[in-house]
């Protein structure tokens, strides 16, 4: 029962990284280049897995969050300031952008549906996220959004065995390294909507009081099912015929298998919008906490962060091309935080003799954090060509 536990607690992590933003770049992936980019998927979870070990795994030994830790472990030295300043924002304006674009895309699985104005949709999940945040424990909301994730996650996956894609070809795109051309943003996408940064922070803040052998437990089992999940997903974007829209997606879906399974979209779309919405807010409060030192910073921070996707939301913005910018920049400073947590992972003064990394666990950390060096950076380059 308390492995069971754990791995419903440690899905809050799956909660956070299935978003609206894993659905648009999974299912974009899928309907522009059909399978080739799943390896991207494979890479990411195991990464995911890694480093969220590793940050969970900070504040289990020393009692600090992955924030505070960072604030302490630079503390007195000149790299003290440009450090917390680079968190800090990349963590808010991450935490900001995601949330804009999880009310909007709860508002898009709800337009799937039934005739409703998104603006309303905006205001109804911006209102559940504050009431829940409000009068919620991180561990009740953890326990909460575990159930989100399974609903989530049956959906998804439900839909992608029902469209029945070749096991051989999966396979061979699950180990096979491949961009097409014009799939590079895709592909840094969907590492940066997998292992998104902010999500260590979250990890971390609520991995204190945890044994580390119940975290590695619960985060294995938890990340690896939700990166099956975004699998999913990214099969469900090959049924796509045409030019790609939430619309269109659900349409392809019901074509294949019913309308029933278009719903079931909507319904997994609707609810990653809505899981994320408390995650995004949550990760921003833990990490201004930690930087800060100070209790009184952390309800301000999800409070801000919240009204920011509230106003997003009012104000219209179309959610796909937002989502992949973000998710995109997200691969892109992903590499900068990892390298970070590399640092303090061998601190001795932090962790003490046996709970810095090994040479094993060092080497893992790493090659994800080459990877996604070469993929950030040639993102970048394309960019700027």
């Amino acid at each position: 029962m308390r492995a069971v536990l754990a791995i419903l607690f440690w899905s809050v992590l799956s909660a956070a990284f299935i978003g609206p933003g894993t659905v648009t770049v999974a299912t974009k992936a899928g309907h522009g280049f059909g399978l080739s980019l799943l390896w991207a998927l494979v890479f990411s979870t195991a990464a995911c897995i890694v480093l969220q070990e590793a940050s969970a795994r900070v504040a289990a030994v020393s009692g600090k969050d992955l924030a505070a830790a960072l604030r302490e472990r630079f503390e007195g030295t000149p790299w003290r300031w440009p450090v917390v300043l680079l968190v800090a924002g990349a963590i808010g304006v991450g935490s900001a952008a995601y949330q804009a674009g999880n009310v909007l895309g709860a508002g898009a699985g709800a337009a799937l549906v039934v005739d409703v104005d998104r603006r309303v949709v905006t205001v109804a999940v911006s209102a559940v996220a504050f009431l829940l945040l409000w009068i919620g424990s991180t561990r009740q909301l953890a326990t909460l959004l575990g159930a989100l994730v399974a609903v989530m996650g049956g959906a998804f996956l439900w839909t992608a065995f029902s469209l029945a894609p070749d096991p051989g070809e999966a396979l061979a795109a699950a180990v096979t390294p491949t961009v097409p051309d014009g799939a590079t943003w895709l592909a840094v996408g969907l590492v940066g909507t997998t292992v998104v940064p902010y999500n260590l922070f979250l990890g971390s803040g609520l991995a204190r009081g945890w044994t580390a052998g119940r975290i590695r437990l619960g985060i294995v089992v938890a990340v690896g099912l939700g990166g099956l999940v975004s699998m999913g997903v990214l099969v469900v974007g090959t049924a796509v015929v045409g030019e790609w829209s939430y619309a269109a997606v659900a349409g392809a879906i019901e074509g294949r298998l019913g309308e029933g399974a278009g719903r079931l979209f909507a319904l997994g779309l609707f609810a990653a919008g809505l899981s994320s919405a408390l995650t995004a807010p949550m990760a921003a409060a833990i990490t201004a906490r930690g930087l800060t030192g100070k209790e009184s910073a952390y309800r301000p921070t999800w409070i801000a962060v919240v009204v920011t996707g509230a106003v997003c939301g009012l104000l219209g913005a179309t959610p796909a091309p937002a989502i992949v910018f973000a998710q995109a920049m997200n691969g892109v400073l992903l590499p900068l935080v990892a390298v970070f947590l590399v640092a303090l992972m061998n601190d001795r003064r932090l962790l003490g003799e046996d709970g810095v990394n090994g040479r094993l666990a060092n080497g893992a950390l790493l090659v994800v954090v080459a990877v996604t060096f070469a993929l950030g950076g040639s993102s970048l380059w394309r960019a700027l060509g």
